[in-house]
């Protein structure tokens, strides 16, 4: 890569992985106006996610040590992965009914930011990364493939199975 590519590409991933640091803490500390673990355990619980706890705190760790890799560019495509499904979760889960605009509240403000993770874990880092000063290598494109596989199969597995116990909860009820 170029100079200018390599510094594009650094703006790109501390904006980005900053953000998402911002939005883990919100549901990890309760920081930036968030509601700390207990209210988005609710929101997971809500949106049929069970077990609501453990979820909450996959998507929560996801979004802050995703954001913090992405930023700092170490371990890019596991940090990458990680902001990939959290999004993809808040696409089906949150956006997909209210369809594509950010003004509905649709899926393009996670459709973006997913497609940013998968653009910078395809490319790599960059040289201005922690990746990069550590000599950090991972095969090439065969780890991220595997662990994009892998995050698939959990966000699908974690979707598939948890909207059938709410709706056999709520016909208890």
């Amino acid at each position: 890569m170029t100079v200018n590519m390599d510094v594009g590409l650094l703006i790109l991933r501390i904006v980005v992985g900053l953000l998402f640091v911002g939005h883990g803490a919100q549901k990890l500390f309760g920081w930036f106006g968030g509601k700390g673990m207990n209210g988005h355990t609710g929101l997971m619980e809500k949106l049929g996610m069970r077990p609501a706890y453990l979820w909450a705190w996959v998507s929560a760790l996801g979004e802050f040590l995703g954001g913090l890799g992405l930023a700092a560019g170490l371990l890019t495509p596991l940090a990458a992965t990680a902001l990939i499904g959290s999004m993809l979760v808040v696409i089906v889960k949150v956006s997909w009914a209210k369809g594509m605009w950010n003004t509905n509240g649709g899926i393009e403000w996670p459709l973006v930011l997913a497609t940013v993770a998968f653009a910078v874990g395809l490319t790599g880092p960059g040289a201005y990364s922690l990746d990069r000063v550590l000599r950090l290598t991972l095969p090439e494109p065969l780890t991220y493939m595997v662990v994009l596989i892998a995050m698939l199969v959990v966000v699908i597995g974690a979707m598939v199975t948890s909207p059938a116990a709410s709706q056999r909860k709520q016909r208890t009820a």
